[in-house]
């Protein structure tokens, strides 16, 4: 029509390693008046060929991916494509993993359990040039940000890789290694050569400490009380 410009959707990129997860988080964008999935991949390598060749305006990115991982994949697109915005969308809710998503490079973090809306949200804030982090988080990054208790010397995430805190964490949720393999699509080894090194890093000597101390840091995540 005359007068009328032609309105273009915001192309979304979908990364995450289940399909089912992608097919859904695709038809639901897609559904959006203003926003179109352009593709959806399951790997780091994948996604950096995706954002070549696909173009899109912002990137949907779970943390648990094969291969390098979602961290290292937010880092890559950051030195190569500075100006396209990142969301990651994780069922890691502690508030750790939001920070360092955001020191990272992401613009948005989003729980997996969050509604549907807070996604779009997500996605129309972080497209307008904002930040956007999901309620259950905000309080508890802002913590982290203004220096919480848990940012001290003695905190495991001062001397923990990425990798080594999702291992540690994992931990601390009672997976067994095999299953804390599957979730980071790594091998039961490497599983067992980052226990080793988070046990010589944190200066724990056996399994049980290990275990002990994974379970605390969990706890102080998601009841930040005073300690004692």
């Amino acid at each position: 029509m005359i007068g009328h410009k032609r309105f273009t959707k915001k192309r979304v990129l979908i990364v995450d390693d289940h399909p089912f997860l992608r097919k859904g988080l695709s038809d639901f964008i897609d559904s959006q008046s203003d926003l179109a999935s352009c593709g959806d991949v399951g790997t780091p390598g994948e996604a950096m060929e995706a954002i070549v060749r696909l173009k899109p305006d912002i990137v949907l990115a779970d943390l648990n991916l094969p291969g390098k991982g979602g961290m290292e994949l937010i880092k890559d697109i950051r030195a190569l494509h500075p100006k396209l915005p990142i969301i990651v969308l994780t069922m890691h809710v502690e508030s750790e993993f939001a920070k360092r998503s955001v020191l990272a490079g992401a613009r948005g973090y989003v729980a997996k359990s969050e509604p549907e809306t807070t996604l779009l949200a997500a996605i129309r804030q972080v497209l307008n040039g904002k930040l956007f982090v999901s309620e259950q988080l905000a309080g508890h990054l802002i913590e982290h940000f203004a220096g919480g208790p848990q940012q001290g010397p003695d905190s495991p995430s001062t001397h923990l890789t990425d990798r080594e805190l999702q291992v540690f964490t994992l931990v601390g949720q009672a997976s067994r290694t095999r299953d804390i393999a599957a979730e980071l699509h790594i091998s039961i080894k490497t599983v067992e050569a980052h226990r080793a090194n988070i046990k010589q890093k944190l200066g724990i000597s056996t399994s049980q400490e290990l275990t002990r101390a994974a379970v605390r840091w969990v706890e102080s995540r998601f009841n930040p009380g005073p300690q004692v």
